[in-house]
């Protein structure tokens, strides 16, 4: 038997088939149409699914399940979705009136960043540990808890919103309505932002400006650490404010939580090392277990993209 995973975003809607050994076999993708109504979205949905099922010259009777990871708070236990800022979802049956389109009767849903914290638990960076965490750098801080291989979502299924702890008292305004959230310092958005506020005080001295062309809008979260690679003191000085605000947040859910593994996954983790050891090494003087032998193991997610998918797709396992 087989599963299917669908990673359901606000651009695009991805879909995959899972075997026993939690491996992709076929895979696709269709544009979300996110300004749609939520039961245009789950028809295609079902059509994607139908599409690989064939593809892959398979049935409806040969998918055992079928897992979706969503945006917002997940009520997995009626399959309904309470709330998605991003999609047209509130108190959504997803998980109902997927079924009414497709010929498979079991479906379970996740929010999107507990699903990729499975998928990395299952078949990446945390596989063979009860216990982990993936944080999760791009538009926002995503986060995802395993405790004894199960994903932890609170009482309520709004937990593990790892990204809006507060890291600054009274600090930068948040999407979310709080000041200072972890989130408005250590995500790719935070980071183009000091970005570009460094250059802007800088000029045309730092390395960074021709790198955009002088133009703000070119910077990307990669502008800092390109400069800094290339000897440049102002991107430096960006990389190591971003690393301090990324490494605080870190300690704090180490402290916390005490995984066997925290990963850490989302464009800024291309970084791989050059992001990766300077946060260990300000991690080092932070967590209240830093002379204990048993140390959490900080890595770099390896799914990528196909978390969600394979993540969605353990779901019921």
């Amino acid at each position: 038997m087989y599963t299917i995973g669908i990673d359901l975003g606000g651009t695009n809607i991805a879909a995959g088939i899972v075997n026993d050994n939690y491996e992709i076999i076929r895979k696709d993708s269709v544009p979300t149409g996110a300004d749609r109504p939520g039961e245009e979205i789950v028809r295609d949905m079902a059509n994607l699914c139908k599409k690989i099922i064939a593809d892959e010259g398979l049935t409806e009777a040969d998918i055992e399940y079928i897992g979706i990871a969503t945006p917002g708070t997940a009520d997995s236990d009626t399959g309904v979705v309470v709330y998605a800022n991003n999609l047209p979802f509130l108190d959504f049956p997803i998980a109902d009136l997927l079924k009414r389109y497709i010929n498979i009767d079991r479906v379970l849903i996740e929010n999107d960043a507990n699903a990729a914290a499975k998928g990395e638990a299952v078949a990446g960076a945390a596989k063979g540990y009860a216990n982990s965490v993936m944080i999760t750098l791009g538009t926002g801080v995503g986060g995802g808890i395993i405790i004894d291989n199960k994903v932890y979502s609170g009482f309520n299924h709004a937990g593990a919103e790892l990204g809006h702890i507060v890291i600054e008292y009274d600090g930068v305004q948040c999407s979310c309505g709080r000041k200072g959230c972890w989130e408005a310092y250590s995500s790719a958005t935070a980071l183009i932002r000091m970005t570009r506020e460094k250059i802007a005080e800088v000029g045309h001295t730092t390395k960074m400006w021709d790198m955009i062309g002088g133009n703000l809008d070119n910077v990307s979260g990669r502008t800092a650490f390109n400069a800094a690679r290339e000897g440049d003191r102002a991107g430096q000085e960006v990389v190591d404010k971003y690393v301090g605000y990324l490494a605080s947040g870190l300690a704090s859910i180490i402290n916390i939580f005490q995984p066997e593994v925290l990963s850490i996954g989302g464009g800024i983790s291309n970084e791989k090392d050059n992001l990766l050891n300077p946060v260990k090494e300000r991690i080092k003087g932070e967590t209240y277990s830093r002379d204990n032998i048993k140390a959490t193991d900080i890595r770099i997610a390896t799914l990528r993209n196909d978390a969600g998918i394979i993540g969605a797709a353990v779901l019921g396992r």
